[in-house]
């Protein structure tokens, strides 16, 4: 019972969070968009302190969007505030971490060769390690560096590679990609908290005193704005990196997710320069590209640790011996000691109340019928879950020779 409320806690608070995630990055690409399309206003919006306006048809009407200097000549009754979208993807993000990563943090937090094995003081590891990203961040965006775009970036692509191997010596493989996005999303959720709603109070404040705002202040709270714009891709790559093994079990992972994330940040640059009616295809074909380099080097060296297999040459005349084809029976004693607890109809592994990813293995045929899947998770060493069964080199690779015979 304890596993299939948990498991409901968490359908619940991930669709939340996917709701108001979908709500929040697209409110920041809209007004990206919007900022960054403003037209030129004619003489008499101008004079009404107008800064750039914009025309747009959506649905069944037209909207015509005025974006102000600094305060408008009159103030509106009703002012719409964009900071729920954001404290709500933060809050239920957390909650979701929680009930995946710390309530279940044996199974899903802690890997097999990591630096911390205890569950608890892997979680304590977990809330130190958002807390130095955004403390970093913060400090370098309240430095001087603010006022270097080109630098700022490359010291924050260097910091989250730093993190993304850090992660990788935390966590479990999956779990350290997740943290990476979570350190992100962290960020961004404190840019409207620590910046841009500090700053939009601070405005609306001097206008109902009838003082000038501070256009110090408006200014970084739209650079705020800006670094989240750029963040909002990489983060959505590591909320769907959790589905494929072939990347966060990689030997090389951290560096693969760093590189990746530099791409989608640089494929979003693209679409803010497009808003200004700068078009650079380039960019996009570049990244593309790139993108396709990582793809066939993941798929050449896709499992450096367990695809080697042992060339075995007799000292006669160094001629190399085939690998001998694992049996049904040996392939059965290694799923039912480590796979089937929790890949049954009815799991016995405390945590589950149906098998992961409704992958069966408790038959032969169920296997065979998802040995690509299965062959992906137990390579990439994500299988089992933290190796919590005490799986051996020997008995993976066991059970590897014999999903290669019985593949579809």
């Amino acid at each position: 019972m304890e596993a299939y409320i948990t498991d409901w806690f968490s359908l619940i608070v991930r669709w939340i969070h996917l709701i108001t995630g979908i709500a929040w990055i697209g409110a920041s690409l809209h007004f990206i968009w919007l900022d960054n399309s403003l037209q030129e206003p004619p003489k008499w919006k101008k004079d009404k302190g107008i800064k750039g306006d914009n025309w747009s048809i959506h649905g069944g009407g037209i909207y015509e969007f005025n974006k102000y200097a600094l305060a408008p000549p009159a103030w509106p009754a009703t002012l719409h505030w964009s900071k729920w979208e954001a404290y709500s993807t933060w809050l239920s993000g957390t909650l979701l971490m929680v009930a995946v990563y710390y309530i279940q943090a044996q199974s899903y937090l802690v890997g097999p060769d990591n630096w911390i094995s205890d569950p608890s003081l892997a979680v304590g590891a977990s809330i130190g390690f958002l807390a130095l990203g955004l403390g970093f961040y913060e400090l370098a965006v309240r430095s001087p560096l603010k006022h270097q775009p080109m630098l700022f970036a490359f010291v924050i692509v260097i910091y989250l590679t730093f993190l993304a191997w850090l992660a990788t010596k935390l966590f479990s493989d999956r779990a350290a990609y997740l943290h990476v996005g979570a350190v992100m999303g962290t960020i961004m959720a404190g840019n409207v908290f620590l910046g841009i709603i500090p700053a939009q109070k601070s405005f609306v404040a001097a206008v109902e005193k009838g003082l000038e705002p501070d256009a110090d202040l408006a200014a970084f709270a739209k650079l705020r704005s800006t670094h989240n714009n750029y963040f909002t891709l990489p983060v959505l790559f590591c909320m769907i990196s959790n589905h494929y093994p072939f990347l966060y079990g990689h030997e090389y992972n951290w560096l693969v997710l760093a590189y990746v994330m530099a791409l989608m940040a640089y494929a979003r640059h693209f679409f803010n320069l497009r808003h200004r009616g700068i078009i650079k295809p380039s960019i996009l074909v570049q990244a593309f590209i790139a993108f396709l380099v990582a793809a066939v080097y993941l798929g050449y060296d896709k499992f450096p640790a367990t695809m080697d297999v042992a060339d075995m040459g007799d000292s006669a005349g160094g001629a190399s011996v085939p690998e001998p084809v694992v049996d049904d029976e040996r392939a059965t004693y290694i799923l039912a000691q480590h796979c089937v607890v929790c890949h049954a109809a009815t799991p016995t592994f405390a945590g589950f109340a149906a098998p992961p990813a409704g992958v069966l293995m408790d038959e032969l045929a169920n296997v065979v019928g998802s040995a690509a899947r299965i062959r992906t998770a137990v390579a990439t060493n994500y299988m089992p879950l933290g190796n919590v069964t005490g799986m051996t080199e020997v008995e993976r690779k066991d059970l590897l020779n014999w999903l290669d015979n019985v593949s579809p």
